[in-house]
C-alpha cells in the first residue's frame, strides 16, 4: 500500500503534466512573428536615395488655406502617409493627391509633387531650353486614377507660366502633352495601373525631346527662359467634375527614382 506521502507526490507530478501543454502554448504565442521582426522601410526620400535638390509640395492646407511645402534638409526624413510614404517593398515614395486636396492659386487641381530645386534645396531653380542641355529620367508607375475624370499628370517640364509637356494617363491611354495640348502624342492605349515606366524629358535647343523607356516618342518646340523640372502625382480632377469629394477619391505615383541633370 501506498504512503499518503508518495500519492501526494504523484498528484502533484500529474497536475504538472496536465499544465505543460498550455504552457508551451503561451510560449510560443509568445514569440513575435517574422512580420513584427522586419525593420521598418526608411523615410521616403531615403527609399529611393532622392537628392538635396528638390522641394515638396502637399494637397493637405496649411494654416492659410495653401498646400503644405516641405524642404531640406526637412524633406530628408519626412514622411505623411498616405500623401507622401514608402511603398511596401520599402523601394519606391508613393505620392498622392485627393480630388479635395488644397491647390495652388493658378490651379485648380491637387498635386503631391516634388518641385527642383538648387543643389542644397534652399532655393527655387530655372533654366533656358535655349542654352544647355536639362534632363529629368524618372523612373515611375501610376499606381491610382480618381474617379469620374481618371486623369493624372506624372512627370513634367514647367516654365514661368504653364505646363510645357508631361506624361498625362487618362483611363489606359498613356500620353505626352505639349502645352494646351493634352493629347500631343499617343504613347500607349493599354496602360495597366502600376506599370513602371522611364520617362525622359531633353531640353535644348528651343525643343524638349520626350522618351519613354529609352525610345523617342515626341519632340515639343518650347523656347523658354525659366523652366524646371516636377516629379509625383498631379491629380487632373476635383470635386467639381469628380466624385466622391473625399480623400478616399485620388490620383497617386510610385516613383521610384528621378535624375537631373545640366550640362
Amino acid at each position: 500500500m501506498k504512503s499518503r506521502s508518495t500519492t501526494r507526490r504523484s498528484h502533484r507530478r500529474a497536475l504538472c503534466l496536465l499544465a505543460a501543454p498550455a504552457l508551451a502554448v503561451s510560449v510560443l504565442a509568445a514569440v513575435p512573428s517574422e512580420s513584427a521582426n522586419a525593420a521598418a522601410c526608411p523615410a521616403p526620400a531615403a527609399a529611393i536615395g532622392l537628392s538635396k535638390a528638390w522641394k515638396l509640395q502637399l494637397p493637405i492646407p496649411n494654416s492659410t488655406g495653401s498646400p503644405q511645402e516641405i524642404f531640406q534638409p526637412a524633406l530628408a526624413t519626412y514622411a505623411k502617409a498616405p500623401w507622401f510614404t514608402t511603398n511596401a517593398s520599402c523601394n519606391a515614395i508613393l505620392l498622392r493627391a485627393a480630388v479635395n486636396g488644397a491647390t495652388t492659386s493658378n490651379s485648380g487641381y491637387p498635386r503631391s509633387e516634388l518641385r527642383e530645386m538648387n543643389a542644397d534645396g534652399t532655393a527655387t531653380r530655372s533654366w533656358p531650353s535655349t542654352s544647355g542641355t536639362h534632363t529629368m529620367v524618372v523612373d515611375q508607375a501610376i499606381t491610382h486614377l480618381p474617379k469620374t475624370k481618371p486623369h493624372v499628370m506624372a512627370g513634367q517640364i514647367h516654365d514661368s507660366d504653364s505646363d510645357v509637356t508631361s506624361f498625362r494617363l487618362e483611363g489606359t491611354s498613356l500620353y505626352i502633352t505639349s502645352y494646351n495640348t493634352t493629347h500631343y502624342k499617343l504613347v500607349t492605349s493599354n496602360y495597366k495601373l502600376g506599370t513602371r515606366f522611364q520617362g525622359k524629358f531633353v531640353a535644348h535647343d528651343g525643343k524638349v525631346d520626350v522618351y519613354y523607356n529609352g525610345a523617342l516618342k515626341a519632340t515639343v518646340a518650347a523656347a523658354f527662359d525659366s523652366g524646371y523640372f516636377k516629379a509625383g502625382d498631379y491629380t487632373q480632377a476635383n470635386c467639381n467634375n469628380s466624385s466622391p469629394c473625399d480623400s478616399s477619391n485620388y490620383g497617386e505615383v510610385a516613383l521610384y527614382g528621378v535624375k537631373v541633370t545640366h550640362s
